[in-house]
């Protein structure tokens, strides 16, 4: 009762953000009951806000390390905004790891946000962040696990980061493959957790041109999807990602016939981007998660958490990729 009677007030007090969402919910409520479909998922409005981690990387170091000159600006300008938690072998039991951590959300009537990073073959250009599941099979096992401890439960989850973004460095046959794994991702977050929202990955404006991202999203099944994730880990600002996200739903439209909804990583794209993609320095935090953000963009989301290396390189040199560096987190909230 408590959801329900939280979802009329949200529907009313969201409209301006959600009318897609009402409009095909008000087709849906016009059918017959005999041949009406399954209620739409509005994660969203089950809610009263996203979920923050208290166990981040970066809560976790500034409640170690009280005495640090830096813990304080770290814990309240980093680590008490909501962010996505990450999901990968390092995980262990998948299950259990995304079941407690879905449960404290919803426990305190929260949007968990996740991101499922564990498909064969990831980051096949870029390589700091390789590694995966061994098998096809694998990680249908993994995926399928993933999204039945979310079940019912609301949450936002993006699937794969990269994944339709590094096709220049797989053969057809492994891009096939891959698409046909993503496809099955989506299929298992449909039957197991009818309260997500899916998300494809489309990368970044500065990688993949608009048709050809929307060529590969088709490809990979985002008709199936909620809609599809720009600048995971990356900097450009939002102003270029929602014209590029504009751009691949123009794409999408006139090539198959629809668009959908996208969500923006602004974690880190406060200074926008200067070119490099690997712990540039000078960057800054971006605006905080929020519903819409105008532009087009359906959500802006902290999808990379700040600080997190992105690998050895730059100014996380002999930094593994999502090692939590507290002077890098720290210059961050400042853009030094």
């Amino acid at each position: 009762m408590r959801r329900v009677l939280r979802t009329l007030a949200a529907a009313t007090a969201s409209a301006c953000l959600l009318l897609p969402l009402a409009a095909a919910q008000s087709s849906a409520t016009a059918a017959t009951p005999s041949s009406a479909p399954a209620p739409l998922a509005d994660p969203i409005g089950m809610t009263s806000g996203f979920y923050t981690d208290p166990h981040s990387n970066p809560a976790v170091w500034a409640a170690a390390n009280p005495g640090d000159g830096r813990a304080a600006a770290i814990r309240d300008n980093i680590a008490s905004r909501p962010m996505a938690r990450w999901f990968g072998a390092w995980s262990g039991d998948i299950g259990a790891a995304v079941g407690s951590y879905v449960g404290a959300a919803d426990a305190a009537d929260k949007l968990p946000v996740l991101i499922a990073y564990n498909i064969p073959g990831r980051d096949a250009c870029g390589g700091h962040s390789g590694g995966g599941a061994g098998t096809p099979a694998a990680y249908h096992s993994w995926i399928s696990a993933f999204a039945s401890a979310i079940g019912s439960r609301p949450a936002l989850v993006v699937i794969e980061p990269d994944s339709l973004g590094d096709f220049s460095c797989l053969t057809q046959d492994r891009i096939n493959e891959r698409n046909a794994m993503l496809r099955g991702a989506l299929a298992q977050f449909r039957d197991r957790a009818p309260n997500t929202w899916t998300y494809l990955d489309a990368g970044n404006p500065a990688w993949i041109g608009a048709s050809t991202m929307a060529q590969h999203l088709d490809g990979a099944g985002v008709r199936d999807a909620h809609g599809f994730s720009l600048n995971i880990s990356n900097y450009f600002g939002t102003g270029e990602n929602t014209a590029y996200g504009n751009a691949v739903n123009g794409a999408l439209a006139a090539s198959y016939g629809y668009k959908k909804p996208y969500v923006v990583d602004t974690s880190r794209n406060g200074n926008g981007a200067n070119g490099e993609w690997c712990n540039p320095g000078g960057r800054r935090i971006g605006a905080v998660s929020q519903l819409g953000g105008g532009g087009g963009a359906e959500m802006l989301l902290w999808l990379k958490t700040p600080g997190e290396s992105d690998g050895d390189c730059g100014v996380g040199g002999g930094s593994a990729a999502g090692q939590f560096l507290p002077e890098v987190a720290y210059k961050m909230i400042f853009g030094y």
